[in-house]
């Protein structure tokens, strides 16, 4: 009989233990379930928060003029007015503005990324004295608000008779920009320095190493840049209302005020479709190269914090 209970007792013994491994194996799993429940009811949240102002756009952009001037605000417009978008770019040549945002970003993004890339490459595996002094120089100059170079610049660009056209706003792109040299610079740095010493042992000069080997290593940075580039320009207002007189020279940023200019009054229905327009280049480029932009930012953070983590165990 003492056999026989001392089996029974082990056989519970066993049978406790695989339900305790099997409760204690089944919580790491549901816990896991409500983490990820929680982060995508947070997500969707969050993305109805940050899309709700491009979705107020759409919705008055389908209203009447008298159902945008209606209090309480028309959510839902009945019926939709999807005229509207038809009328907004024919009362104004918004696509002769967007034809020229494009030209016009473009070719300040190739001035951008060619010139920033020099500048970056030279901080980054150029040796010269007070290269640091210089390098923290440049990136003071982010400091100064551009409402205090607004007045000088424009005398000088007076002078060499470039008022209305597209001079003053691309030729200095083709002299680098702070910001985008810090953000090269910390992406060039990440190369292998033997890789550069490499080169110059085969005897290619700075130039053929920028161009053959540094440019092809970093083009997430590249993406990076020509993304923020292209978006700064394509949403700059004060430079061409400086600059540009001529109403066919207008890039899209410019062209849209032409809507309380030309009409009158500010018809928003119709101000809002061709805003919505505006913008898509903008949306198709960033939902396209999302990925190359965020391993861009991500490889110069890295290079920061590794410099940074360096620094402090020497």
């Amino acid at each position: 009989m003492t056999m026989q209970a001392n089996e029974f007792m082990a056989i519970q013994a066993k049978v406790g233990t695989r339900s305790a491994k099997h409760t204690t194996g089944r919580a790491p799993v549901v816990s896991k379930i409500v983490n990820k429940a929680v982060t995508y009811i947070l997500l969707i949240v969050l993305s109805f928060v940050f899309l709700l102002p491009l979705l107020w756009m759409l919705s008055t952009a389908l209203k009447t003029f008298v159902d945008v001037n209606t209090f309480p605000p028309v959510v839902i417009p009945n019926p939709l007015q999807w005229s509207n978008f038809v009328d907004a770019l024919t009362k104004v040549p918004v696509p002769q503005f967007m034809a020229n945002s494009v030209a016009y970003c473009l070719v300040a993004l190739v001035g951008d990324v060619f010139s920033s890339s020099l500048v970056a490459y030279a901080f980054a595996h150029v040796r010269f004295r007070y290269r640091e002094i210089v390098f923290v120089c440049v990136l003071a100059t982010m400091m100064v608000p551009y409402e205090v170079l607004i007045v000088p610049q424009f005398l000088l660009f007076r002078g060499l008779g470039w008022i209305d056209t597209y001079l003053p706003l691309l030729v200095p792109t083709f002299f680098a920009s702070p910001y985008l040299i810090f953000l090269l610079r910390q992406s060039f740095r990440s190369i292998p320095r033997e890789i550069i010493e490499a080169a110059r042992l085969d005897g290619a000069s700075h130039l053929a190493i920028w161009w053959r080997v540094v440019l092809p290593l970093s083009k997430p940075a590249l993406a990076a840049v020509a993304i923020f580039s292209f978006v700064f320009h394509w949403n700059d207002l004060t430079g061409p209302l400086i600059y540009l007189n001529t109403n066919e020279k207008y890039p899209i940023s410019l062209g849209l005020t032409q809507y309380t200019a030309s009409l009158g009054t500010t018809q928003w229905n119709l101000l809002m479709a061709a805003s919505l327009v505006a913008i898509l280049p903008c949306i198709v480029i960033f939902f396209f190269s999302q990925r190359y932009m965020v391993q861009g930012i991500m490889v110069s953070s890295i290079k920061t914090d590794e410099k940074g983590e360096t620094n402090a165990a020497a």
